[in-house]
Parts: structure tokens; C-alpha cells; sequence
């Protein structure tokens, strides 16, 4: 079985691959193959734990997640979007600043516990939906727990390695049966629903 490729690699790769000038969308996601959707949750994920920009990586979550869930090979944006061109030099700044931390997540993330994870995509994206949907909540810092989780998740899948992979989702489960806990007492309070105690 051929060893897979570490995400820093396969990045220097398609630097080294992109035209002087403009690479499209559907040229990126196309030489990352089955890495895009990894490499667009962890975009995401980064994005949600900046105040005032995680609504916007919510929603765009929230639509890659039914996405997964829907069992495609890889992310589609509409025509108007992933036909537009990205600066090969803005690239280049991007990939060498994340590619130094991908190397050294890369010592401790890789490959174990073999899981099938084109199985597991709609399962990821199960839990990405409500993940980002969370992101959507407006009180102040209830968006670093669930991106912060998604992040996990991306490269848990990135890599493949299924340890990770289980952690995050434990993770994920627990992060959420305690927002519905709390979205549940807060209903309760209001008199919308009975109490829990």
C-alpha cells in the first residue's frame, strides 16, 4: 500500500505547479484531489475563531458540510466563484506560513487506524453542519470551541489518521450535547420548555 503524502508536501507541490500569475478555484481544488475538502475546513475553521468573521465561515461551513454529507468527491462553489483567480503570490505567502505549522503537526498526526474515510465523510459532515451552525450563535467567544474542534476534524482528515479522526469527534459530541444542554435551560427559563432539574 503506498504511503500517503504528508498535506506539506502535497501543498509545496501544487505551488510549484500553479502559472506565474492567477491559479482558479477549480484548478486548486482539482490538484488537491481528496484533500480539498480537508484543506477547506481548516481555512474555515481558522476563519470562525476570528471575531466578526466566524458568521461567514459558518455559513460557508454549514454549506460544505451538506455537501459532505451528500457524499461528493470534493467542495463545489458556484461558476461565478471558483472560475475566479487567485493571486499565485498570495498562494505562496499562504502556503509558506501554514506549511511550517502543517510539518510540525505532521511529527505528531499521521496515518493510523486505517478508517475508510470516504465512508466517513457524511459523518464529518454531519457534525461540521451543526459544528458551523454553532458559529452562527452571537454571544461573545461561543465560536473558538467549535472551530477549534473543526480545525481538529480537518486535520484529522487531512491526515487520515483515525485516532485523531475519533478524539475530535468525541470532541465535537461532548461540545454539543453541552450547547443543547444550555440552549435547553436557557427555553426552560423562558418558560418555552420544561426544566432539566
Amino acid at each position: 500500500m503506498e504511503m500517503r503524502r504528508p498535506t506539506s508536501a502535497v501543498l509545496y507541490t501544487l505551488l510549484s505547479e500553479a502559472a506565474a500569475g492567477r491559479v482558479t478555484i477549480d484548478w486548486l481544488f482539482a490538484r488537491l484531489g481528496d484533500r480539498s475538502f480537508g484543506i477547506m475546513l481548516l481555512l474555515l475553521g481558522i476563519c470562525g475563531l476570528l471575531p466578526g468573521v466566524s458568521a461567514v465561515a459558518g455559513v460557508l461551513l454549514v454549506v460544505l458540510a451538506f455537501q459532505m454529507i451528500m457524499g461528493r468527491s470534493g467542495p463545489s462553489l458556484p461558476r461565478r466563484v471558483s472560475s475566479r483567480g487567485v493571486s499565485t503570490r498570495q498562494l505562496a505567502i499562504l502556503v509558506d506560513r501554514l506549511v511550517p505549522v502543517l510539518r510540525w503537526l505532521e511529527r505528531l498526526i499521521r496515518p493510523r487506524w486505517a478508517t475508510p474515510f470516504v465512508a466517513t465523510r457524511r459523518v464529518v459532515g454531519a457534525v461540521v453542519l451543526l459544528l458551523g451552525a454553532s458559529l452562527l450563535v452571537p454571544l461573545p467567544l461561543s465560536n473558538i470551541p467549535p472551530a477549534l474542534t473543526i480545525v481538529l476534524l480537518a486535520f484529522a482528515y487531512l491526515e487520515e489518521d483515525g485516532v485523531l479522526l475519533c478524539i475530535a469527534l468525541a470532541v465535537a459530541v461532548g461540545l454539543l450535547a453541552g450547547a443543547a444542554a444550555f440552549a435547553w435551560e436557557v427555553m426552560s427559563v423562558a418558560g418555552w420548555l420544561p426544566s432539566l432539574r
